[in-house]
């Protein structure tokens, strides 16, 4: 990934990110993830601080996964954030033997955090161009094997605000490299015509699924993985709209008061 085709957008919002350290990886949840960096079982927020920093490099510099881990690796085994170690868990105040620091943790430290501050980049990007670019089209990505619902999603074509979209835009998965491309009426025309495309959001039924962390119950769309059905890009506008609405509704009332 060249320095020269890091999206702007996917740099911004990774900035825009605080921090909230958790013991597991079910204590930030979803859309949590577009508000906040976390790594699971990093609990020393100056250490979170320094890790999100070094991420926040490999995004603006289009490092590889190779040049991530050397900056990283030495700076997790220096702070003692390596191999496995007892740890007592804020939650249920069990002491239990944990893997911290790992080349597999820092593969999926770096996979997941390059490809959802990439998808929400992109849609940054969609929502600015949708006009003149009104479909999305889901690809599948270079992986040697692909989740069987993700293969029947290739060749969807649907329009930018479908509400699909909300819950299937990629990543949909620890490792999915699913990706979508927006296409123009044009160009969308063109593939209905050749048959290139399904044109109708898929109805793939719903699974349960028992957050054991909180006890929760929640219903995911089929294919996709728990934790991962929503779209880092509309997320990270939800909340900033909830934000504004709550500072307006703060200030009435402080208005109000005063009157």
């Amino acid at each position: 990934m060249p320095k020269d085709i890091v999206p702007k957008e996917a740099l911004d919002w990774f900035k825009r990110k605080g921090i909230e350290p958790g013991f597991d990886y079910r204590d930030v949840w979803r859309q949590e993830h577009s508000n906040a960096f976390t790594v699971a079982k990093m609990l020393n927020a100056d250490l979170l601080t320094d890790v999100k920093a070094i991420v926040e490099q490999a995004i603006e510099e289009g490092q590889t996964f190779e040049q991530f881990r050397e900056i990283l690796k030495p700076l997790l085994v220096k702070s003692g954030w390596w191999g496995i170690q007892e740890m007592v868990d804020p939650l249920s105040g069990d002491s239990k033997p944990v893997q911290l620091g790992s080349e597999g943790r820092l593969k999926t430290i770096y996979k997941t955090n390059m490809r959802t501050a990439r998808a929400a980049g992109q849609w940054e990007r969609i929502e600015r161009t949708k006009r003149a670019m009104p479909y999305l089209l889901y690809q599948l990505g270079p992986s040697f094997e692909h989740r069987l619902q993700h293969e029947k999603w290739k060749g969807l074509l649907l329009p930018v605000d479908d509400a699909w979209w909300n819950a299937h835009m990629p990543p949909n998965g620890w490792g999915c490299k699913c990706w979508i491309r927006q296409v123009s009426r044009f160009e969308a025309d063109k593939l209905i015509k050749e048959g290139k495309v399904s044109t109708s959001a898929p109805d793939d039924g719903t699974k349960r699924w028992v957050n054991k962390r909180t006890g929760e119950v929640e219903v995911l769309p089929e294919g996709i993985e728990p934790g991962w059905d929503y779209n880092p890009g509309k997320s990270r506008e939800a909340s900033l709209s909830a934000d504004l609405a709550e500072k307006e509704l703060r200030m009435r009332q402080t208005l109000s008061e005063g009157l």
